[in-house]
């Protein structure tokens, strides 16, 4: 059997869950391709398995393809119903460890440690003991749920062997990165205060061993947008350039979606723009209900990738007022990031997590949960901000987003690691 000279695999939770995590996968596995890698996989959930979930998803008709030479494999799940939870991890780490049988050097990357992580580094474990001798690199790229969500929950509920399990994975790996220099703080912070309750030394091995990977973007979707195409598009949906304020997130809690539509009732801008929401989430029944009555508030829960940059391209203002919550707080912020490169009118948005890291000192900054600065920062933005302003911070925005360029990310992440020279 011919096998390629090089192959990279990535473990996450893939198209066509809405996560810019996801988008992440796809930006590295396409520059991959122009990077000596022949064969990419990406191995994900099983459709049913995510919507079962209850993930926000994006159309299943209109996902963007993928390049040729790059593979998504959704593994069948491994065993019947009395393994309910493990089938589809085992069928995860079974077809990982097939690929690792065969002799092609091989970079394994895991998004989100729980449970891709743990996927990958049984995999390799298995296929060694198997006796297959893989020639393969480890990369865990721990993202926003793996501190705010499992860490943290580990902490705050007692659960320390869990919390003790999830580090001894993550530092298994060669090579630890983190999503934003927030997030890294946040990783040793929780590793010092596991360290503390349990004796263990986590932190001093995250302090030393974990860099920074901010998440890749694919500049060439957002820049030089076919300004037909924006009118078109936001024609086809019954809106006007400079029409609409946009929030275009996942519809939840800490996304800040509640404060929005609130401080939207209390808009001097209300009369002459709209508010979109784009995005679907656990919160939009509940928000869809507050603002039954309100014709000026337009809810798109189909919006796809093609649409996304152009409704961004074509809004009076992007809004993302996302503050911290038990269960997630904003690490990045993929999407003020992707709007920068976009341009159109300004960003409104909190210093909550990595967000910071985002937007440098081009957004307009609220306190997080503040209605009243925000309905006032919105108006001052779509009433007040004269066009030379609009326009130097588009300008500058885009310029500073840029460093995001996924094939920057690709390169920077991927010079650290010791690749097995091509045959060819």
């Amino acid at each position: 059997m011919k096998h390629p000279p090089r192959r990279l695999i990535i473990a996450v939770r893939a198209d066509p869950v809405i996560c810019g995590h996801s988008g992440e996968a796809r930006n590295l596995a396409e520059v991959a391709l122009t990077r000596g890698f022949d064969d990419v996989r990406i191995l994900t959930w099983p459709i049913a398995a995510l919507e079962a979930a209850g993930l926000p998803l994006k159309p299943l008709d209109r996902l963007l393809p993928y390049s040729p030479g790059i593979t998504v494999e959704r593994p069948e799940p491994v065993g019947d119903y009395r393994v309910p939870d493990g089938r589809y991890q085992a069928g995860l780490t079974g077809r990982l460890v097939e690929l690792l049988a065969e002799p092609v050097p091989t970079v394994c990357l895991s998004m989100y440690l729980v449970p891709h992580t743990a996927i990958m580094v049984d995999a390799v474990i298995s296929a060694r003991a198997a006796g297959f001798d893989p020639d393969v690199h480890t990369i865990a790229k721990a993202v926003g749920s793996d501190v705010t969500n499992v860490i943290k929950s580990c902490l705050r509920d007692g659960s320390f062997g869990a919390a003790i399990a999830l580090f001894t994975t993550f530092l298994a790996n060669d090579e630890l990165t983190a999503v934003s220099e927030y997030t890294r703080d946040e990783i040793i912070a929780s590793a010092e205060e596991v360290d503390e309750k349990c004796g263990t030394h986590f932190a001093e091995q995250c302090r030393r061993r974990v860099t920074v990977s901010y998440p890749p973007i694919d500049t060439s979707a957002y820049l030089d947008l076919d300004e037909n195409a924006v009118d078109a598009a936001l024609a086809a949906r019954g809106l006007e350039r400079d029409g609409y304020v946009l929030f275009l997130s996942r519809v939840a809690r800490a996304k800040g979606i509640y404060d929005l539509v609130t401080a939207y009732g209390q808009m001097r801008c209300r009369s002459d723009v709209k508010l979109v929401v784009a995005g679907t989430g656990p919160a939009l029944e509940h928000v869809q209900a507050m603002a039954l009555e309100d014709e000026q508030v337009i809810f798109l829960s189909d919006v796809d990738d093609t649409e996304k940059a152009l409704l961004m391209r074509g809004c009076a203002a992007y809004v993302l007022p996302t503050k911290p919550e038990p269960e997630f707080v904003e690490t990045f912020g993929i999407a003020l990031s992707e709007k920068m490169l976009a341009g159109g009118g300004p960003i409104i948005t909190t210093l909550t997590g990595g967000t910071g890291e985002a937007v440098g000192d081009t957004a307009i900054i609220v306190e997080p949960g503040d209605v009243v600065a925000l309905a006032a920062a919105v108006d001052a933005a779509v009433l007040e901000m004269p066009a030379e302003e609009r326009k130097e911070r588009e300008t500058r925005a885009r310029d500073y987003a840029l460093a995001f360029d996924r094939g920057r990310v690709f390169d920077d992440l991927f010079s650290r690691i010791p690749l097995t020279p091509d045959p060819a």
